[in-house]
């Protein structure tokens, strides 16, 4: 009998996650303040509850899959969270944080812990909702040796490759910032590119083909262009996801005086977009604050 997991926040990475855990076998509790995401996790075999205070007791290994570590330490030490719960989690637990956050952040949330005799995993995760749902995320982890011990087997459910990135804390996340930085240029990178090409008067799959096939391609734009051209913006990760990140990324080299010109500039065009009501909207959204162009599915963009 594996350990008892819990997972905060079914959100399309959590959700995946956590119906990850329940089909490898853990009895997994999974935490949302929606009822719809609880109802959907209970089908798929899981214990749903409303607040992390409910599950406290009845796990040993949990996932925080939310937005940033503000809430993270809400979810830890809220008032109906894990820690502060009348009988909260015991000690000798394991937190493993899979948001993404700066690295000091992480650093603070461990020492916190630690101070309940709870231990934490630095873990970050990059695949998006669909390989969450398969159970094949990829994870940039950092943290003492003896947790991976522990908690190997909630990790080779989810993950197809876990990276050791060191045993400090933060080491993990500070990856997965280099991560973010690269995704975030490359999506709106593909989405300059694209409506470029559409205002100089090229056909968008066209394009998509020679490009995919060509030294300008990239793993973001083979991946988000498809949505362009199906005129799909369902959010597989929200544009808001992005003016976080990015934000993160430049915070944190902002503070040590280093220049992030490119990291800058792609904030600047994912904030232009979530200004436009657009942070709702799949990142491939951006593509839509470049004026005058008529993208597949829609009518030219306002050139105002």
């Amino acid at each position: 009998m594996g350990p008892r997991v819990g997972l905060i926040g079914l959100g399309s990475m959590g959700m995946g996650m956590a119906t990850s855990l329940v089909k490898a076998g853990f009895e997994t509790w999974g935490c949302d303040l929606r009822p719809e995401a609880r109802e959907q996790f209970a089908a798929a075999g899981g214990h749903a509850v409303a607040t992390p205070a409910e599950m406290a007791t009845e796990v040993e290994i949990v996932l925080t899959v939310v937005v940033n570590a503000e809430q993270t330490r809400a979810a830890l030490f809220g008032d109906a969270g894990l820690v502060q719960a009348s009988g909260g989690l015991a000690p000798g637990s394991v937190v493993i944080s899979c948001a993404t956050c700066a690295p000091e952040a992480v650093r603070e949330l461990g020492a916190e812990l630690a101070a309940h005799d709870i231990q934490l995993l630095d873990a970050p995760i990059s695949g998006g909702s669909v390989k969450a749902a398969q159970g094949q995320l990829t994870m940039m982890t950092s943290g003492p040796a003896p947790l991976y011990e522990r908690t190997g087997t909630v990790l080779d459910a989810l993950a197809a490759k876990v990276f050791r990135l060191g045993d400090q804390l933060g080491q993990g996340s500070q990856v997965k910032l280099v991560n973010q930085l690269l995704a975030g240029v490359h999506i709106a990178a593909a989405a300059e590119a694209m409506a470029y090409g559409i205002r100089g008067g090229c056909d968008p799959q066209t394009l998509y083909e020679v490009i995919t096939q060509s030294a300008g391609n990239s793993w973001m734009f083979e991946n988000r262009v498809p949505h362009i051209l199906a005129g799909d913006y369902t959010p597989h990760s929200a544009v808001d996801i992005f003016v976080k990140d990015l934000g993160i990324v430049h915070d944190t080299a902002h503070r040590d005086k280093f220049p992030l010109p490119l990291t800058a500039q792609a904030l600047s065009q994912f904030t232009l977009a979530s200004a436009q009501g657009l942070g709702r909207e799949d990142d491939s959204a951006v593509v839509k604050v470049y004026p005058g162009i008529t993208l597949p599915g829609s009518a030219a963009n306002d050139p105002g």
